[in-house]
């Protein structure tokens, strides 16, 4: 089995998977105050309560863009999993050529991202991650990625709203009963909700204008389903692609 771990800078996903099937997965907290002993008891308690023997582990995947976790986390699956570790990084071999102006500046999250799009659902292919930034990736018509935008994501304008405000109060990110909020509230989740709906129109639209018409739309995330729930630019939804990215990394560099 092959153990896999995205940490990102709002949720830690972690992956379990026999061959190319992934048969379990969960979701944790970022949390930079817990130790590797901590992070370690946590993956012991998940293979416990999954009947998951920590010995049928063969090797662990990991990305990061947090750095100050990583080091706790491989720390926590030296000592507890005592398996290979391979963390990813832009020197890897990825089956594509970065071609930006710096690869290493390149999240780790986002390498990982789209070696699985390339793997799943050829090229060219626009990957729109609704993470805490909402970031385009863009893989051309050779299979190698050409770069993309970065904005904020859709919770992170909202907290900022809630901060940097004296009135606005903090909301969930849930579709309002009409585009036109007849209270704070649901003016809030219209603005955040549609708004950001046609932010991903506008930006396909010109992805579309420079690369071409079949430009294939992919969307992942905590808020791809929500997002792409109301619009038909988005092509396929897929929750759990960086999970698939990890092992296919695995796999080419074992």
């Amino acid at each position: 089995m092959l153990f896999t771990i995205d940490i990102g800078n709002t949720n830690i996903s972690l992956g379990m998977f026999k061959g190319s099937d992934l048969v379990m997965r969960w979701r944790m907290a970022t949390n930079r105050d817990l130790m590797p002993d901590e992070y370690g008891m946590q993956f012991w308690f998940l293979f416990e309560h999954n009947g998951i023997n920590p010995a049928e582990i063969e090797g662990i995947c990991i990305s990061s863009v947090v750095p100050q976790i990583t080091a706790r986390v491989q720390e926590a699956c030296d000592y507890y999993v005592k398996q290979p570790i391979l963390c990813v990084s832009n020197e890897l071999d990825l089956r594509m050529q970065l071609k930006i102006d710096r690869p290493s500046e390149l999240g780790n999250d986002r390498i990982v991202d789209m070696v699985a799009t390339k793997y799943l659902y050829g090229f060219p292919a626009c990957l729109i991650d609704f993470g805490t930034a909402t970031t385009f990736n863009l893989i051309d018509r050779a299979g190698d990625y050409i770069g993309g935008a970065i904005s904020a994501g859709v919770q992170t304008s909202a907290e900022a709203l809630f901060t940097k405000t004296a009135q606005l109060p903090n909301i969930n990110i849930q579709k309002p009963p009409h585009i036109i909020g007849k209270n704070t509230v649901h003016s809030m989740q219209s603005g955040l909700m549609y708004g950001y709906v046609s932010m991903v129109e506008g930006m396909v639209n010109r992805f579309k204008k420079e690369i071409g018409s079949d430009l294939k739309i992919i969307a992942t995330g905590g808020l791809a389903k929500l997002i792409s729930g109301e619009t038909d630019c988005i092509d396929e939804v897929n929750t759990w692609l960086t999970m698939t990215g990890l092992r296919l990394v695995w796999e080419m560099n074992r």
